[in-house]
């Protein structure tokens, strides 16, 4: 089949329209106007987007008259919006930002911290601690300690405290979508 961004298969650059063109070829060139592409976005480009009216001026786009498909999807928006109204989404947000935001809080600061240390006091980052390891090399390394610490600690704080409240609040949108559909997927 022929794509409607690419340039016509015979190599012809008439002035017949990509949608004449889709009707009098099939597929390999053979007459075939029962072969149609199902691409949405190929039909609307191919229905005289972009081409001037008797004015001149790009034709304006007429919207198409609401389909029982986009009215299942505005109840499925107001599933969705209840859903995120109610007190457990509320709750598994709220949380959610009790651990991260105070997380993020001191992960930076310490960051920050370190970054400003080893700017301005090198002195200090220098001092030998055993060895040839001194200060920055061990405030480096536990940069990369509270990493893997601050991870470990989100993960489980989501697995005790989120998981089980998310998933049900999951499986409810489900049933309520499914129920906004008509019981089809």
């Amino acid at each position: 089949m022929q794509s409607s961004n690419g340039p016509h298969r015979d190599g012809g650059e008439g002035s017949e329209s990509s949608a004449e063109r889709r009707e009098d070829q099939g597929e390999y060139g053979t007459t075939s106007p029962e072969v149609r592409y199902e691409d949405p976005w190929y039909d609307a480009l191919a229905s005289g987007w972009g081409e001037p009216d008797a004015t001149g001026m790009p034709a304006p786009s007429v919207p198409a008259a609401r389909t029982e498909r986009e009215r299942a999807a505005v109840r499925t928006r107001d599933v969705y919006l209840e859903v995120q109204r109610s007190a457990a989404f509320q709750e598994v947000r709220s949380s959610y930002r009790r651990f991260v935001v105070p997380g993020v809080a001191v992960f930076l600061t310490w960051y920050v911290a370190y970054v400003v240390t080893a700017t301005t006091a090198p002195g200090l980052m220098a001092r030998p601690v055993a060895g040839a390891v001194n200060v920055g090399m061990l405030a480096g390394l536990g940069q990369f300690l509270s990493t893997f610490v601050l991870t470990w600690a989100y993960a489980r704080h989501a697995r005790l405290r989120r998981d089980r409240a998310a998933l049900e609040l999951r499986w409810d949108t489900q049933e309520l979508t499914r129920g906004a559909r008509g019981g089809a997927l």
